[in-house]
């Protein structure tokens, strides 16, 4: 009986993660001045680390908001600075590195794995601020 608290937990911690995740994508992804998706199924493995490094970043800090909240609203709250932040420094680097749309749209995987690099390390950051 004790267990079916913790799992039912669980469960909405899951769901709520997979929502965020989503929502992230979705948002990052018409964020950029390029289609990843588009680009990764034709092989670009330029937007794939660009892509999955801003995911893996994100996702650093819904699981530090869930390892270290108190419930909840405040889960989703630290989420949702994480999601800002993660599009915030996209669009600061974009703007201090020009030609992003050219570099990931010809391939450029130097440069994919640079801002995936820099999304990682965003997102570790600020994952570590919220412990």
């Amino acid at each position: 009986m004790n267990s079916l608290p913790a799992f039912a937990n669980y469960l909405i911690y899951l769901a709520l993660s997979g929502i965020l995740l989503t929502v992230f994508f979705v948002i990052y992804t018409r964020v950029t001045p390029f289609n990843e998706v588009l680009l990764i199924r034709q092989g670009n493995i330029a937007a794939a680390f660009t892509l999955g490094g801003a995911i893996v970043g994100f996702s650093l800090t819904v699981v530090s908001a869930i390892m270290h909240t108190a419930g909840y609203p405040q889960f989703l709250a630290w989420a949702a600075a994480a999601l800002v932040l993660q599009l915030l420094a996209y669009l600061v680097l974009d703007r201090c590195i020009k030609m992003s749309k050219e570099h990931i749209e010809s391939g450029n995987v130097a440069y994919g794995g640079l801002l995936g690099a820099i999304a990682i390390s965003v997102g570790a950051i600020n994952a570590a601020c919220i412990s």
